[in-house]
């Protein structure tokens, strides 16, 4: 017969060989574990840079529609013509403003540049991408009109009118460098700097 001594003896053998399996279990899941955090970080990793190659794919789609309204002759016309008025008062501006050959044109130019200085306070496109073509352009829209522009938005109680293109030109100056200070003569809406040589 079986004595007592060395039925506890096997128990304690059979106890010692489940805390064995139960260790050596526990480590395999701790390995499967880390091994499944390892494959689902990288997953994110990869997710993150996908969803940023979107990101970049649909600014470069954006910019591209932007590029191709700015070398429309239609938008060059309407630009060409707008800028070659001479406003001597607000009068005069307004006036423009509601003509019916003058106003279409005006008012496709500055949507236009509305839309675009949205775009960019959005953060949908980038002001560096946006300054390489709509720069000079934005710049001296602005300058020949933003006294009248101001001057509506306070006599219409509008205070949003022309504020995209107000913010799309103060980050158009804020990329010029400190050597290039446009100056518009509003009469030729030629360009000139104070360039240093």
């Amino acid at each position: 017969m079986v004595s007592f001594e060395e039925i506890q003896a096997a128990y304690y053998m059979v106890a010692a060989t489940g805390v064995l399996i139960a260790a050596v279990f526990y480590m395999l899941n701790l390995r499967i574990s880390r091994r499944n955090q390892e494959l689902t970080l990288k997953a994110l990793e990869q997710s993150a840079k996908a969803q940023q190659q979107a990101a970049e794919t649909r600014q470069a789609q954006l910019f591209m529609q932007v590029f191709n309204r700015f070398h429309e002759e239609e938008f060059w016309r309407a630009y060409s013509f707008v800028m070659g008025r001479d406003w001597k008062t607000f009068e005069d501006w307004d006036r423009d403003r509601s003509d019916p050959i003058i106003g279409p044109r005006r008012i496709s130019v500055a949507t236009y540049l509305e839309g675009v200085g949205s775009l960019v306070r959005r953060g949908l496109l980038s002001p560096d991408l946006v300054a390489t073509i709509l720069g000079g352009t934005t710049v001296m829209w602005w300058n020949k009109q933003a006294e009248f522009i101001r001057e509506f938005r306070v006599r219409a109680s509008y205070p949003q009118y022309g504020e995209g293109v107000e913010y799309l030109y103060n980050e158009m100056m804020k990329l010029r460098s400190a050597d290039f200070t446009p100056k518009i003569d509003f009469r030729s809406t030629s360009i000139t700097s104070n360039t240093r040589e």
